[in-house]
């Protein structure tokens, strides 16, 4: 896939993250996800999966996306890296995810 199509098409696998849902969440994390959040906790698909089902998404935190990148890190896994900005309490973070086919 050309450069550009595979920027695009991750960031709106991004995007559809950020939208809280439960059927996204559990198609889109790999069942040995983990995160680490801003405050220093791990999380994992479970851990996601049952916040998820507690979020009343008509009063979900907005966020935009900027500086969205990509590197390859092997043929079918890559890493994602970009800034948010939540539109709440105007905090940016620096984020990344690792992307696997």
């Amino acid at each position: 896939m050309e450069h550009s199509l595979l920027v695009e098409h991750i960031l709106n696998l991004k995007k559809r993250l950020m939208n809280y849902d439960y059927k996204e969440f559990d198609e889109l994390l790999a069942n040995d996800f983990l995160e680490f959040g801003s405050s220093g906790n791990l999380y994992n698909k479970k851990a996601q999966l049952d916040a998820v089902k507690g979020i009343n998404t008509n009063s979900l935190i907005k966020f935009t996306v900027a500086d969205f990148k990509i590197k390859l890190l092997a043929t079918d896994v890559l890493l994602a890296t970009y800034q948010t900005f939540r539109h709440n309490d105007s905090k940016y973070a620096l984020r990344s995810s690792i992307w696997k086919k």
